[in-house]
C-alpha cells in the first residue's frame, strides 16, 4: 500500500511542478489588447469610472451591514433596559418599606 502512495505522491508533485512551469509561461501573462493600448482613451477612462461605481456600490453595502448591526446592537440594549426595569419594578412591589418581603 505505501508502494502506491509513494507513487500518487509522485505523480501529484509532476503535476504541480508541470502546472507552475505552464504558468510561468509569459505569453499568459500579457494583458488585453484594451488594457495595453491607450492610457489616455475613452476604454481607460471607462475603467475607471467603472471602478469607481463597484468601489462605491461596495462601500454602500458595507455601510448598509454596520448600520444594520448598530441598529441590531440600540435594540437589544433597549430590550435589556426594558427587562430590567420591569424586573426592578417586580422586586419593588414584593418588597415593603421596611426592607422585608411582603411574600412571607
Amino acid at each position: 500500500m505505501s508502494r502506491r502512495r509513494a507513487k500518487a505522491g509522485s505523480v501529484l508533485a509532476a503535476l504541480v511542478a508541470g502546472a507552475a512551469a505552464w504558468l510561468a509561461d509569459p505569453r499568459l501573462a500579457s494583458a488585453c489588447p484594451s488594457c495595453f493600448g491607450q492610457a489616455d482613451g475613452p476604454m481607460a477612462d471607462a475603467t475607471r469610472v467603472g471602478m469607481w461605481l463597484l468601489l462605491g456600490v461596495t462601500l454602500c453595502l458595507q455601510g448598509g451591514f454596520a448600520a444594520f448591526f448598530l441598529y441590531l446592537r440600540r435594540r437589544a440594549a433597549r430590550a435589556a433596559d426594558h427587562s430590567l426595569d420591569q424586573e426592578w419594578a417586580r422586586l419593588q412591589a414584593e418588597w415593603d418599606g421596611a426592607g422585608r418581603s411582603g411574600t412571607r
